[in-house]
């Protein structure tokens, strides 16, 4: 099984310019108990079912098991997910030798935009690029899992 390392943060500037791909991503989830999810996506014209372990080391990783699947099943597994649907915009912007996978949410995260960078070990290092904000790893609300059940809009301004 995939161990996934990540780091996420939330994104205060201008990065669309710089992405090289964008996708639409449509996401729902089957099982979200005790940091385990059993997630449905449709992105783009393909469809995968993962299933993610509980977090690690502050929310860096976490083991990943992906499988692609027919876009019909995923659309019939879409009726068993619990309420909060994600739908977002995924823009995959370069920076260094990293692909950041920036996430643009619509409906109830409307005006929440969260980039990830995967790494290959908890301590590599990464180009910052300028429109990189905040760091949010291990912080659960930003989780999609969390984000379908207390979405964006919910949330008290800080």
């Amino acid at each position: 099984m995939a161990q996934e390392i990540e780091r996420k943060f939330l994104v205060r500037g201008s990065f669309k310019e710089a992405a090289f791909a964008a996708l639409r991503i449509s996401q729902g989830y089957i099982c979200r108990d005790s940091g385990r999810t059993v997630r449905v996506r449709i992105r783009g014209e393909q469809a995968f079912l993962t299933i993610k372990g509980p977090s690690a080391d502050g929310g860096l990783s976490r083991f990943e098991w992906e499988k692609e699947i027919p876009v019909q099943d995923a659309r019939e597994l879409m009726t068993l997910c619990d309420p909060g649907i994600i739908d977002k915009t995924r823009y995959l912007v370069k920076a260094g030798k990293h692909t950041f996978e920036v996430d643009e949410f619509y409906g109830d995260n409307e005006g929440l935009i969260v980039a990830e960078v995967e790494l290959g070990a908890p301590d590599e290092s990464f180009e910052r690029p300028s429109w990189l904000g905040e760091e949010v790893t291990g912080e659960r609300r930003y989780y999609n899992a969390s984000l379908s059940r207390n979405p964006y809009k919910n949330w008290k301004s800080t």
